[in-house]
């Protein structure tokens, strides 16, 4: 029997594999950050969500934008796409409202990766997280991301690397990708100085993957990040049948 397309009544456009919720800001979307199409090797498509600016989403943690970003999110799924990310860590704590409201996976936060690296490496090996705000990434909402122990977990914040600050909590419009990553390796290099017992490294920002590969040359730690989430999904999304010689 010949395949059909049918149309979705709700959908403009076809064939996006990811769904990608923006928050309201304005800033440089470099390659290798989640707001930049070419980051990714499949279609993406962005939707951004009114109102969420940094303020509201990082330094206030206002839940009372649910209603919106289930909204674009639904919209996200009406366009077919095979799961939805967002463009902010802080995003985790509308994953629940969103799940539940759409039926594709649902990846708001790379903080969901927290249990998986629990599970994978030795318990007495710590997990470094780097976020853009670390008086902003409180226990609660690390709790949030299915943390099962605290004390395995290791934060530094970019708030005070002014490079990074300017155009990523400032808004500023100005990135200078070079000085930002000396930052970040700096503040990678000095957390494993710290505590030499953390293993895994994860990116909570969804503006710091493109320095991701400079961090793990730094430190010969595996680095995590939106990218490794939403690839990872992808891969199960769209499998391939191998090729080979047997």
């Amino acid at each position: 029997m010949a395949r059909e397309y049918r149309i979705r009544p709700k959908a403009d456009v076809y064939g996006f594999a990811v769904g990608i919720l923006m928050i309201d800001t304005k800033a440089p979307f470099i390659p290798g950050d989640v707001g930049n199409a070419s980051t990714y090797p499949f279609p993406v498509l962005f939707r951004t969500v009114p109102g969420a600016t940094v303020k509201k989403v990082l330094n206030e943690g206002d839940e009372s934008l649910a209603e919106k970003v289930v909204y674009e999110a639904r919209q996200l799924a009406h366009a077919g796409v095979r799961a939805i990310a967002s463009d902010c860590g802080f995003m985790l704590r509308f994953q629940k409202a969103v799940a539940e409201a759409v039926d594709v996976p649902v990846l708001l936060s790379s903080l969901l990766q927290i249990p998986m690296l629990e599970q994978i490496f030795p318990r007495e090996r710590k997990i470094g997280i780097i976020t853009a705000n670390k008086k902003c990434l409180t226990d609660d909402l690390l709790n949030l991301s299915g943390l099962k122990e605290r004390s395995r977990v290791v934060v530094c914040g970019m708030e005070s690397q002014p490079y990074f600050r300017a155009p990523i909590l400032d808004e500023t419009g100005v990135l200078v990708p070079d000085e930002i990553e000396r930052e970040v390796v700096t503040a990678a290099t000095m957390m494993l100085k710290e505590d030499p017992a953390i293993g895994p490294i994860l990116l909570e920002c969804s503006s710091l993957p493109p320095y991701a590969h400079a961090v793990q040359k730094a430190t010969d730690r595996p680095v995590f990040d939106f990218i490794t989430m939403i690839n990872l999904f992808s891969a199960a999304g769209f499998r391939l049948p191998y090729q080979g010689i047997y």
